[in-house]
Order: structure tokens, then sequence, then C-alpha cells
């Protein structure tokens, strides 16, 4: 399993460079992106007045995608005329990505109309997001391409199983230590690349031995686990059980500078900021927030998500979760590399240019790179 991109707190903000020497960004056995023909023997190149990779917007740089779809950036008059490069306007960036959404929820062909090329579902019935997956990764399928995590794993009785949004089979009843085990593997054989385990205090919760079974036997399977900490004392159990990611920012208390600071040293948070208010900021809003700025300040990680199904968000890029990101601290290099990962096997593409000085606008305009897509000559 490749490795998840994370994006650390405050940054000094780029501009443009020339580029020479570029590394190149591989994605171990990764199937095809979608933009390739799937029967193709030879590279395709992509090429755009400026590209946003590695942290940096660049000028003169070109993007080889190989037929397996490993994507590298490399000067751009190393590209050839002919029908084997594509010119573009604008910017070109990897894939933008959705770290938190429910496909069972929403219109995953909306989302991706909406510039987002890839999603992390992280709660479904196995059985059919393992075969949404499957489609997206079909050129023609006009779907974002969805890594899973399967089922909710909680307590017995425990949520999201009282829930009326969520469907029969989307959530897992873990009743011991063994169960644990059990319930990852079978996440494994499913296909799922994340564990999904929720502790929430309104309601039963695994007990602390089972909460560190589950990250247990998900670490030996390479799996890293995401929690869904809602309540008081969530965030330390999550910490204490050694999950990689937090599924939320918190939200429902300040948590204290010592466990934040602990935090920061070894967990990413996924943002979710906007499910508060959907556009007018609820207190739940300034607590997440501050907690984020707090948690960035130390050192912390963050990846943009959204929730999406959780109530009036947009589908596709959320502009009002970047402006919040951004007023947490993150520079607007900071929100791309939450937005993205260097092992991308997809693009997205800004046809007006990438304007860092007014991202959210700008990141609104975003197209996902794919056989519809037929940009006008350079």
């Amino acid at each position: 399993m490749s490795a998840l991109r994370r994006s650390s707190g405050p940054r000094p903000s780029v501009t443009v460079a020339e580029e020479t020497e570029i590394p190149p960004t591989v994605v171990p056995s990764a199937p095809a992106g979608p933009w390739a023909p799937a029967a193709s023997s030879a590279p395709e190149w992509l090429v755009a007045e400026t590209v946003w990779w590695g942290g940096r917007l660049r000028s003169g740089v070109a993007l080889r995608v190989a037929p397996d779809g490993r994507v590298r950036p490399v000067p751009a008059e190393l590209a050839p005329d002919g029908d084997g490069t594509r010119r573009f306007p604008g910017t070109l960036l990897p894939g933008l990505v959705d770290a938190h959404v429910h496909s069972a929820l929403v219109d995953l062909g909306t989302v991706r109309a909406g510039g987002i090329a890839e999603v992390w579902d992280l709660g479904g019935v196995p059985e059919k997001v393992a075969a949404l997956a499957g489609r997206s990764r079909k050129p023609d399928a006009g779907l974002p391409r969805i890594r899973y995590a399967g089922p909710f794993l909680t307590a017995p009785g425990g949520y999201p199983s009282d829930r009326p949004w969520a469907p029969a089979g989307s959530w897992r009843e873990i009743c011991s230590e063994a169960d644990a085990d059990t319930a990852v593997s079978a996440a494994w054989s499913a296909g799922a690349s994340l564990i999904k385990v929720t502790a929430h205090a309104g309601g039963p919760m695994p007990a602390p031995a089972t909460l560190a079974a589950l990250v247990t036997s998900a670490r030996a399977a390479g799996l890293p686990v995401v929690m869904h900490a809602e309540g008081a004392g969530t965030v330390a159990a999550a910490h204490t059980a050694g999950a990689d990611m937090l599924a939320h920012t918190p939200w429902t208390e300040r948590i204290d500078d010592e466990l934040l600071r602990a935090c920061a040293q070894r967990m990413t948070w996924i943002s979710t900021l906007d499910i508060h208010g959907w556009g007018d900021p609820d207190p739940a809003s300034g607590i997440a927030v501050d907690n984020l700025r707090r948690f960035l300040e130390y050192g912390g990680s963050v990846r943009y998500g959204t929730d999406l199904g959780n109530g009036p968000l947009p589908p596709g890029v959320n502009i009002r979760e970047i402006r919040l990101l951004l007023s947490a601290g993150l520079t607007p290099d900071g929100v791309l590399t939450a937005m993205t990962e260097t092992d991308s096997s997809t693009i997205s593409w800004i046809p007006g240019g990438l304007d860092l000085a007014d991202l959210p606008d700008s990141l609104a305009t975003a197209r996902v790179v794919g056989p519809g897509v037929h940009p006008r000559v350079l």
C-alpha cells in the first residue's frame, strides 16, 4: 500500500520557479490513470503553463504519464510534439482528494464533475463500496477514484448503528479482541486500504483493550486506522489506542495542549470543518478551528476532507472548507498539500491558472483530467 500524504502546518509561501531537475513521483503497482488509454504501450505527456507539484508552483514542467499510471514531472522540453502530448492552458496538479465521504449518501459523478479526482469512503457496505471502487478505475466511469475503509467498526449498539442514515451492513459490531482481528481481516480481504473505528461518548464504545486490538490488527495488515472521536475523552482514547488519523477535527471540547502536542507527533486529522454550520459557523466550528490551529502549531498534519453526505455540503471542491483551513493557519501551499498526494495517479487542472492569492475561488474551477477533457492548444 502506498504511503499516505500528510500535510504539516504553516510554511512559507513559494513562487513560480523554473525547473531543470525534478524528482519522480511514483505509484508502486498503480493501475493506469483514468486519462490514459487502457491498451496504450506508450507514455502520455501533459504540458501546461504551470504545474503545482511537490509543494511548489513551477513553470517549464511537463507530466509524463506511463502506461501503468506512474506520473513523473520532467522538464517540459522533453515532451515530444505529436498526438502523444496534450497541451493545457492554466495549471496541472495532483488529483484533488476528499479524504472523508460516504458514497452511499452522495452522487459521486457530481463530485467528480465538481473537481474532486479521488475520495476516501470512510464507512459503507463493503460489497457495495468495493463494486463502486472497481467501476471508478475504468477510464470512462465518470467517477472519482475510491479508496475505502469498509464498515464502521463499533461496539454493540454503538454509533452509527442507531442512526437512520447508516444502511444495514455499513457497520460491524466488535465484541472482543478476537472479533477485532477477524473484522480487520475481513476488511482487508474486501479490498479496504483503511480501517474505520468509532468512539462516540453518546453511546456504547469499544473497550480500551478492544480499540488497541483493532489498531494492532490493522497495523499488522498495513492498514491505517481512522477513528471517529466524538465526545469527552474520545481523542485521548484514540491517541492511547494508537490510531493514525481522526476522521474529524475534534469539535465537542477544547483539547488541552499536552494532548494536542502528543497527537501532533504521530497523528493526522481530517479537517471536516464546514459540517459545523454549513457556511454559517456555529460554536462547534470555533472549537474545531481553534483545536486545528493549535494542532498545526505543534507540527500536526491535516488532510482536506468534508464528510460529504453529512448535510448540505457542496459536491466537489468545497471553498468553505478551504477558507476554514486557511483561517486555521495553513498557507495556500499547505492547503494544496492537504488536498493532494505525492503518489497521485490522478491529475487535476485549473483552466485559468492556479492563483495562490485567491485559492478557494481558483480551486472552485478545478476539473479532473480524463478522456472527456479537451484543452485548447497553447
